[in-house]
């Protein structure tokens, strides 16, 4: 399973990232999305504790139940083994993380499922690749650019690289030129306006112009 979803990273190119949108509204966006092409959702576990880590677990088996196979239900915000864990036992198929650590990787690693730490300077992106990340988040990126990843990729091209913040359907195929094999793309679909007004089309809508850049 773990190498059937890299592959799907590698060619849907683009990871939904969804944070502290309520339960009873995730089955309809994630429907939503998936009809505008998206086939990768990341639900992020909360930081600050608002959310218990056990109800981001609930939510994200809530949704690889309700998708199965039409979907690829993963979590973010990963920041230690525990949240890994509950991933994995709820059905998650990959683990992002805002940071390169260690012991996330490992145990990502160790349950089959596929590692996706964040890092931007050369030395965290090769630390992670070591560890066994399957790709790199390059986070926050939109400070740095493409010339950036272009300078990266030149003594970097073995480890594959995703570009998250700060990327719309603009400039994806800037990113995609400069080498990165996908995205992680956050507010710019999950509207949360539309999603309350439960205007659902103009979401699809939405998730239709980043799927269409990279297809």
């Amino acid at each position: 399973m773990r190498n059937k979803t890299v592959e799907t990273i590698e060619k849907e190119k683009v990871i939904i990232i969804v944070r502290g949108l309520a339960k009873e509204k995730l089955i309809n966006f994630a429907e939503a999305v998936y009809d505008g092409g998206i086939r990768l959702m990341e639900i992020t576990y909360s930081a600050s504790g608002d959310i218990s880590d056990e109800d981001t677990a609930k939510n994200i088996e809530m949704l690889a139940d309700h998708f199965e196979n039409r979907m690829i239900i993963g979590a973010g915000t990963v920041l230690n083994e525990k949240q890994v864990c509950l991933t994995q036992k709820a059905g998650g198929k990959f683990i992002i993380s805002p940071d390169t650590y260690e012991n996330v990787i490992a145990k990502t690693r160790e349950l089959d499922m596929v590692s996706i730490p964040g890092a931007l300077t050369p030395s965290e992106i090769q630390a992670a690749h070591r560890y066994g990340a399957d790709f790199v988040k390059l986070f926050p990126i939109s400070n740095l650019g493409t010339d950036y990843v272009k300078a990266l990729r030149a003594p970097l091209s073995h480890i594959k690289m995703l570009a998250v913040g700060g990327i719309n359907e603009k400039n994806m195929k800037e990113y995609l030129d400069a080498g990165v094999s996908g995205f992680g793309i956050g507010s710019n679909i999950v509207n949360k306006k539309l999603i309350e007004n439960g205007d659902f089309a103009a979401i699809r809508a939405l998730a239709e112009k980043y799927t269409t850049v990279v297809k």
